[in-house]
C-alpha cells in the first residue's frame, strides 16, 4: 500500500525511444558479455554494418558507446577490438556504483517531491507486472527508468550526471544478471526496500538498501559469468 495520500492522477513514466546506435550497442554488449564476441576480436565497421543492415554511422556510434563501458578498445585509425575489464576493474566499478547510487537514494528520501515519489511507485509497480512476463530485456529497460528517477530525485544535478556516466560503464554487466533464474523477482524485492525507505523519508535506510542492492547485482553478475 502506498504511504502517500491518494491523488486524482499520477504522472506516467515514459521511456525514451532507443536510437539504432543504442540498439546495436546493447546487442553487441550482450555478445561480448556472453562470450560470443571473444576478447581481442576486431569489430570491423563495414562487416557489422552489413550484418545489421545499417550504415556505418550507427555502428561507429555503438562502438564509441561500448568503449565507454570498457568492453571495447577504440584505437585510432584501426579497427576497435573487444576488451574485457579485469576482475579488479569490475569490482572497482561496482563499488563506486554502489556508493553513488546510495547517495542518490539517500538524498531522494529527503528531497523527492510528492509527484516524483508517485512516479517512482508507478515504475516500481510496472516492474512488478513485468516479472510475470519473464522478459529480462523489457525489465531491464524499465529498471533503467526506475534508477534514473531516483538519480533525478536526489535534486543534485552533478551527482545525477556522475552516476549516469558511471552506470553507462557498468550497464552491460548489470543487464546480463537479469538472465539468472528468478533474478527479476529478487530484484523487485530489493527495489521494494529502497522505495519504502524513500517514501518514509529515511535517508540512511534508503542509502543502505540501495548499496546492498548494487552489491547483490555484482554478485548476480558473477554467478551469470561463471555459468556461460
Amino acid at each position: 500500500m502506498s504511504l502517500l495520500a491518494p491523488v486524482a492522477a499520477r504522472p506516467r513514466a515514459s521511456l525514451p525511444r532507443k536510437t539504432r546506435a543504442e540498439e546495436l550497442r546493447l546487442q553487441l554488449a550482450d555478445e561480448i558479455v556472453n562470450g560470443t564476441l571473444a576478447p581481442g576480436m576486431p569489430l570491423d565497421e563495414i562487416t557489422l554494418a552489413r550484418r545489421f543492415g545499417v550504415s556505418r554511422t550507427p555502428v561507429r556510434e555503438a562502438i564509441r558507446l561500448l568503449g565507454a563501458s570498457g568492453l571495447v578498445e577504440v584505437r585510432p585509425h584501426r579497427a576497435a577490438v573487444v576488451a574485457q575489464p579485469s576482475d579488479e576493474q569490475l569490482v572497482g566499478m561496482f563499488e563506486t556504483m554502489a556508493e553513488l547510487e546510495a547517495l542518490c537514494a539517500g538524498f531522494a528520501a529527503e528531497r523527492m517531491t510528492i509527484l516524483e515519489r508517485q512516479a517512482l511507485e508507478d515504475i516500481h509497480e510496472k516492474l512488478r507486472v513485468l516479472i510475470q512476463s519473464g522478459d529480462p530485456q523489457r525489465y531491464h529497460e524499465v529498471n533503467e527508468a526506475f534508477h534514473a528517477s531516483i538519480y533525478a530525485g536526489s535534486h543534485n544535478a552533478f551527482l545525477a550526471e556522475t552516476t549516469l556516466a558511471t552506470r553507462a560503464r557498468v550497464q552491460p554487466f548489470r543487464r546480463a544478471q537479469f538472465r539468472n533464474l528468478g533474478r527479476l523477482a529478487k530484484s523487485h524485492v530489493e527495489h521494494n526496500r529502497v522505495v519504502e525507505a524513500i517514501l518514509r523519508g529515511e535517508r540512511q535506510v534508503a542509502a543502505a538498501a540501495m548499496r546492498t542492492h548494487i552489491i547483490t547485482v555484482r554478485d548476480e553478475y558473477d554467478a551469470y559469468s561463471d555459468s556461460v
